[in-house]
This record gives C-alpha cells, structure tokens and sequence, in this order.
C-alpha cells in the first residue's frame, strides 16, 4: 500500500476514535445537564464511531498492513447548551468528511482500488451523518428558549437505537 495513504487510514483510526470519544465528552455534559435522551443519543453515537474506527482496522489488517494507534487528545465536558453540543458535533462531522474526502482523492492518485472501494462506504456514511447532525441540530435550534420543545427532544433522543 502507499506509505501515504497507508499514514492517512492510521490517521482516520484515530479521528474515529476521538470522535467516539468527543460524543463521549458530550455524553457527559448533557447527562450532568439532566437530559439523559440526548446523552443516550451521543452514547449511540460513540458506539457508531468505534465502529467505523474498527471497519478501518480490519481493512488494514486483511491487507497485512502496520497498524499505528496514537493517544487520543483529550476532549471537553463542557458546553454552553444542548444548541452548542450540536453545533460542534456537526463541526466535527464536516471534519471527518474532509478528511475521508481527502483520503479518496489519494486512494484514486494511486490507484488503490480495494481502498476506493472500501472509503466509498464512508463517503455515503458522511454525507448520511451530516444530515442526521444538521436535522438534529435545527430542531434543537426551534426548540432552544423553549424548555417544554427541548424535554420533548430530549424524550424523542433518547429512543435512539444501537
């Protein structure tokens, strides 16, 4: 495999770990915030990301290739508002996005057809995740002011699954 987009897939390993663990911190801020449906929710999320994390894994491994694992930055607990956990897990969604984009444009420059392949789930995956993000996000936004609309967000979350 080419040694960049070899370094590239260790490096998206990681940013799925650290966006598993950013939900994780966000878990935390609205569980202390006492809306346990967008904690249960976030905790889904990060159950989501470790798993797109290991699809990479045992892409490189099938392929026989190093696998590399760096420490994990530490992330925040702390938020202004269920409106600013939102706003910033979308932000980060368009992160992971460019990043796989990246990765794609390098997979197709080497002409690496099994990556191509398997960076085409996670590019429909992204486009899938900033959705999902971005309609939470603007229903939030409606509710925000309003604490009755936001406990009945934070019910309808809460029955997440997964």
């Amino acid at each position: 495999m080419n040694k960049d987009l070899l370094k590239g897939l260790n490096d998206q390993i990681n940013m799925e770990l650290e966006a598993g663990y950013i939900y994780l911190g966000m878990a935390t801020y609205l569980d202390e915030s006492d809306f346990p449906g967008f904690s249960h929710w976030m905790r889904a999320q990060t159950r989501e990301e470790l798993s797109h994390a290991m699809r990479l894994f045992e892409f490189l491994q099938e392929r026989g290739e190093h696998i590399v694992l760096p420490a994990i930055k530490e992330v925040s607990t702390e938020y202004k508002s269920v409106e600013d956990v939102w706003e910033k897990a979308l932000d980060h969604e368009k992160q992971v996005t460019a990043s796989i984009d990246k990765l794609m444009k390098k997979a197709h420059e080497v002409k690496d057809y099994s990556a191509i392949g398997m960076l085409q789930w996670f590019v429909d995956e992204q486009v899938e995740e900033e959705d999902t993000f971005g309609a939470a996000l603007a229903k939030i936004q409606m509710a925000e002011g309003k604490p009755s609309a936001l406990l009945m967000l934070d019910s309808k979350f809460g029955k997440r699954e997964g």
